[in-house]
């Protein structure tokens, strides 16, 4: 909830909560929350619990809204209402669960098939490179869970009781407020993610590792660090809008590993409808296209963080602190002599 402070004399006398709305206040539909969710689930709203979408409802079948894999292969279902939900929306996804936890691997993997559009890759497959794992899952073990997250404006006493007692029963269920607010002019939208809620401030400096998009543009790497600029491309340039002026950038090399750091330095720049870049201030020396291209292997980048990281996105979550950011900066120039 969010409240204003009431001031009387520089002093604080009181807090005043501020309303809140949800989409279906500004005509949006069930749809949008539901898109919203699935493009940013790994990037934003869920920074430290890593999911693996492979699924999303089709119009007029009787399926949830989302259905992710997390590290473990087991189903993470998305129940979502536009407003506020109440104990239908606990037993709606208790259907799916049952149906959901009946469903083969190949069933998955053919809805994840659709889902992304192609059969280049399995499931297993792409389930090891998304999360960076050093053997594939079995299919026999992708899918031997199911966990349920609701997601509703608001919550009545029938869902929370509802939940609470599945809960107690040793189901594992979460209900997750959303809210929007209007405030000067703009829209806000809020979103508790679990278990703590653990999302950074916006105004910490942060590291992030981003991605030189090098199946896009094999050369696009040198593009960037011939230009000083942080960029991205198609469908991935929104991501250059995930970092700030000040945070330290590491840029993360396909099949090789982190080659260049440096902190973002001004505004996002849009010079064309299909890239977006960031100037930034290089702090590590800049590679050579004519010598070989060195760089701190991905596995030592995690051995030295003590992380694991989502390899397979453009921008690398869990995101880093200022002060693993510089120690990783003063590990990378050891690599990069």
């Amino acid at each position: 909830m969010l409240y204003k402070l009431e001031q009387e004399n520089d002093e604080i006398s009181g807090i005043e909560p501020v309303e809140f709305k949800d989409l279906s206040s500004f005509g949006k539909l069930e749809k949008d929350l539901e898109n919203l969710i699935a493009n940013n689930i790994l990037e934003l709203l869920f920074e430290d619990s890593k999911l693996m979408p492979v699924f999303q409802e089709r119009l007029y079948q009787a399926e949830a809204d989302i259905y992710a894999l997390n590290e473990r292969g087991e189903l993470v279902i998305f129940e979502l209402k536009r407003s506020s939900a109440d104990f239908n929306a606990v037993q709606q996804a208790l259907r799916y669960a049952e149906d959901a936890g009946q469903w083969s691997y190949k069933k998955l993997e053919k809805k994840y098939w659709q889902y992304v559009g192609n059969e280049d890759k399995s499931l297993v497959d792409a389930h090891r490179d998304a999360f960076e794992l050093e053997y594939k899952l079995d299919p026999k073990e992708i899918n031997q869970k199911q966990h349920l997250i609701v997601i509703g404006s608001a919550a009545d006493e029938s869902l929370i009781s509802s939940v609470d007692y599945w809960k107690k029963n040793g189901l594992s269920i979460e209900f997750l407020p959303y809210r929007i607010y209007e405030l000067g002019g703009q829209k806000y939208f809020e979103f508790f993610a679990p278990p703590y809620d653990k999302h950074k401030n916006p105004r910490d400096v942060k590291g992030v590792l981003f991605d030189t998009n090098r199946t896009y543009d094999e050369n696009g790497i040198w593009h960037m660090l011939d230009n000083k600029r942080l960029e991205a491309y198609g469908d991935a340039k929104r991501f250059v809008s995930h970092v700030n002026e000040g945070d330290i950038v590491f840029f993360s090399h396909k099949w090789c590993g982190v080659v260049a750091a440096g902190k973002v330095r001004s505004k996002v720049f849009k010079p064309d409808s299909n890239t977006w870049y960031r100037e930034v201030e290089l702090l590590t020396p800049s590679p050579s296209r004519e010598t070989e291209l060195s760089y701190m292997p991905f596995s030592k980048v995690s051995e030295f963080l003590g992380k694991s990281f989502f390899w397979a996105r453009t921008i690398k979550v869990p995101y880093l602190t200022k002060t693993e950011s510089m120690l990783l900066v003063d590990e990378l120039k050891k690599y990069l002599k």
